[in-house]
């Protein structure tokens, strides 16, 4: 445990809620998520129990724990919001766009009545917004 870092502290996150858990990590999903209709409705994070900075730090039974819960975590969601489909991911780094450096990951259920549905994470990524400057000699 961190004594600075947030996800090691729920107790600083008051609308933050454990909702599944195992022996290694948790499944917390803020309490806004909860209202139908809401941007990321559902959606949660599986975190590690202990502090670990990126996905590669995990351990291989923190792996397996993630795996595991993540098949509850699945069966919780599709029961409760009915999603149509869902983007997984782990942000590892600042440049990959991780600003909690406490590995997470990002379970987000995907719906059809969402402007983006149909639209995954290669979407960002291959947005021009996102056009890398090419350096010529």
């Amino acid at each position: 445990m961190k004594k600075d870092c947030i996800l090691c502290n729920l107790n600083r996150m008051p609308t933050q809620r454990v909702v599944l858990s195992n022996e290694h990590c948790l499944f917390l999903q803020l309490e806004e998520v909860d209202k139908k209709g809401v941007q990321l409705e559902g959606s949660g994070l599986i975190v590690p129990r202990a502090h670990r900075e990126t996905a590669f730090d995990l351990t291989q039974e923190e792996w397996d724990a993630t795996y595991s819960l993540l098949q509850e975590v699945k069966k919780y969601i599709d029961k409760k919001f009915e999603p149509e489909g869902y983007n997984l991911g782990w942000n590892c780094g600042e440049v990959g766009g991780q600003h909690i450096f406490h590995a997470h990951f990002h379970v987000i259920p995907r719906y059809k009545d969402e402007p983006l549905a149909g639209k995954g994470i290669r979407h960002m990524f291959k947005s021009k917004e996102n056009e890398r400057k090419v350096l010529h000699d």
